[in-house]
């Protein structure tokens, strides 16, 4: 071979190896792209999972809250609900109540049925006493109580007989009652004006 033809030849040859490498570095460049582009790919899309996992943690929170609350929520219903189950039996009976009370005070009187005194007392006693046990309880209301509008019932005012008595209670027509927390019947009072 000739000298121009090698020369030629290396010229090639390192005009090759110049593309060759160029290509490489080109080569390296785009794998270095692409890795860091798929680290950047991974890093998002674990950013993604985490967001959803966070979302789906929110979600579970939120929903177990809302059960818990539920659940709290029934229970409160329940418990209300047997206390005030009876109520509609407690509501019936408060006329025999009074009725039982009217007797007394009308047996009372009578010192010739002492006997039946003493029977209807003790069957009323005893009735008393076992709606006592179901929750019932009588409001306690005496003459001369401040009258309260939240609390008593008013049936009618009358003049009060001392200026002390204004606003007062007078006397109690029907005596109140409640079964547990709840008020079933007001008590009714005459108040003076």
């Amino acid at each position: 071979m000739s000298k121009k033809a090698k020369k030629k030849n290396i010229t090639t040859t390192s005009e090759n190896l110049e593309a060759e490498t160029i290509a490489q570095e080109e080569l390296t460049k785009n794998e270095a792209q692409d890795t860091i582009k798929q680290e950047v790919d991974k890093r998002s899309e674990e950013e993604k999972l985490k967001d959803e996992a966070q979302a789906e943690k929110d979600k579970f929170l939120r929903l177990f809250a809302e059960f818990e609350n539920y659940k709290k929520r029934t229970t409160k219903e329940r418990i209300e609900l047997f206390k005030t189950a009876s109520q509609d039996v407690m509501i019936a009976m408060l006329p025999v109540l009074d009725d039982f009370e009217r007797a007394l005070n009308h047996i009372e009187d009578d010192k010739e049925a002492e006997d039946l005194r003493k029977g209807v007392l003790l069957i009323y006693q005893k009735l008393i006493s076992t709606l006592k046990t179901k929750g019932l309880d009588v409001i306690e209301v005496k003459q001369g109580d401040l009258f309260d509008a939240d609390n008593h019932e008013a049936v009618t005012q009358i003049p009060a007989p001392s200026d002390d008595m204004k606003g007062k209670i007078i006397d109690v027509i029907e005596k109140g009652y409640q079964l547990g927390d709840k008020v079933i019947r007001f008590p009714k009072v005459v108040i003076g004006q």
